[in-house]
């Protein structure tokens, strides 16, 4: 009974670890997702984009849940990003913020 319990748990452990893993943000993803639906409509690329702000200024706007106002107070042109997209954008925004020293490739 002890080996079937301690399997079990290993099995849910595992399955967490995967759920986990999947949940984060990706800056790669929020770059080919300025690209695809922000580029044409700001003007500029992703790389003048994240240069707006601070990266501790993209940190309080994303946690004052303002990304898609900012973004499209920068972008008037812009449609609202869907909300399963604010977090790989953030990711990107915050990664290549005018004081990260990062450049991206877009």
């Amino acid at each position: 009974m002890l080996k079937k319990l301690s399997k079990s748990l290993l099995i849910a452990f595992a399955a967490l670890s995967l759920v986990a893993v999947s949940a984060q943000a990706d800056s790669k993803k929020g770059q080919k997702i300025i690209i695809k639906k922000l580029k044409k409509d700001c003007g500029f690329n992703g790389a003048i984009l994240a240069a707006k702000h601070t990266q501790n200024e993209w940190k309080s706007i994303n946690e004052q849940g303002g990304l898609n106002d900012e973004i499209l107070k920068l972008c008037p042109k812009a449609q609202p990003l869907k909300d399963s997209y604010i977090p790989h954008v953030y990711d990107f925004l915050f990664d290549y913020a005018k004081d990260s020293g990062n450049v991206p490739s877009c």
